[in-house]
């Protein structure tokens, strides 16, 4: 039993460690579905959506009902063991060529976040080893190879809120750019991780949450967490970030992460290189804090991340009531940028914190 929060009581609460339910992501309690807080609905209403269905859960990755790297990784597992749980068909052969197609499907929902393709491969791998085994064997080993995915989820998110939490002190004013909370995540989820660790443990942090453009993930989610965790937390634009540096406001930026390469680079939601490029102007520690999932060794360069483009109106309509841009007007909406390795301080991960050079001890935090 400890303390994390529960986005059921949306509080900071004393729950079991294994009650996996109280997460955004989890398995319906007959195991049938694999169910969701629908974060599109937050904060105005806290709505919960049951899938069954490989386009169903190819419609919630992409338009972001669920959202945050480990987040979307936990749920492709869950999403795998569902698919294979309701197939029909009994030569495993076949039974394989299904769920191979239907996780290649749910890869191409979104690009640029590496757990996403890493959680179906993880899965594939499992079935995949168990070729001389019937298809009911193979659905109750990806249960439990979904299960393990999420229990290490929370973890590694764990660990990477103490080691993120070391990095600060009492009364120490944070930065953080999107949102990467329980929501995006597990328990106390990665870049907003050591704030709630800190709030169980008396230690008080200011957090300032950029709104986070296009999408208004850190207006919506990061506040709305912090809100109701009780952290005193103020929200502002984007473009008000240079001015709470120049105050003295800030102490550390802390930020999540969808794909790091194997030189430091990053990608995470758009707008975060230039927080980077401002605290490197005011000699403020910049952070980025995700699991050793995060980092793909394959993908040499940020310049080798793919970026994800989004709707257009998602920025000329979506969030007024009247169109805010004159009609037809161009629009360019990448969801991420990457920011350079040299803009860091270093990358917080679950098995310690890694500083530069970047790409020899990336490879060494892997091979432990």
């Amino acid at each position: 039993m400890y303390k994390y929060y529960n986005l059921k009581e949306a509080v900071l609460t004393v729950i079991d460690n294994n009650d996996l339910q109280a997460c955004s992501v989890h398995l319906t309690e007959d195991e049938q579905a694999v169910e969701i807080l629908d974060q599109t609905r937050l904060p105005g209403a806290v709505e919960y959506l049951q899938l069954k269905q490989a386009e169903d859960m190819y419609d919630a990755i992409k338009r972001l009902a669920v959202r945050g790297a480990p987040a979307i990784g936990i749920f492709a597992g869950y999403s795998m063991y569902v698919l294979a749980l309701h197939s029909d068909i009994a030569e495993t052969w076949l039974f394989l060529d299904k769920l191979h197609a239907e996780g290649e499907y749910l890869i191409s929902s979104r690009p640029t976040a590496v757990n996403l393709a890493w959680a179906v491969r993880r899965m594939l791998a499992t079935a995949d080893g168990l070729r001389d085994k019937k298809p009911a064997q193979i659905v109750e080993a990806l249960k439990k190879e979904a299960i393990a995915i999420h229990q290490e989820d929370i973890e590694m998110c764990t660990r990477i809120s103490e080691y993120g939490l070391s990095l600060v002190k009492p009364g120490d004013g944070i930065l953080t750019h999107c949102n990467a909370g329980p929501l995006a995540t597990s328990k106390y989820g990665t870049s907003i991780g050591p704030v709630l660790l800190g709030k169980e443990r008396g230690i008080e942090l200011k957090v300032f949450a950029d709104e986070t453009r296009p999408l208004l993930q850190g207006a919506r989610l990061t506040s709305y967490e912090l809100f109701k965790a009780g952290v005193d937390v103020t929200l502002i634009c984007d473009n008000m970030a240079s001015i709470v540096m120049k105050n003295g406001w800030v102490q550390a930026c802390f930020v999540g992460c969808d794909r790091i390469a194997a030189n430091g680079d990053f990608a995470n939601k758009i707008g975060t290189s230039g927080v980077a490029i401002l605290a490197k102007h005011y000699g403020i520690p910049f952070y980025t804090l995700g699991p050793r999932s995060t980092i793909d060794l394959n993908c040499p360069t940020g310049a080798d991340i793919p970026i994800e483009l989004r709707d257009p109106d998602e920025i000329r309509t979506m969030w007024y009531e009247q169109p805010m841009a004159p009609e037809g007007v161009k629009c360019y909406n990448p969801s991420f940028d990457v920011t350079d390795h040299s803009l860091l301080t270093a990358i917080v991960t679950d098995k310690g914190i890694v500083y530069p050079p970047f790409d020899e001890n990336l490879k060494k935090i892997m091979e432990d």
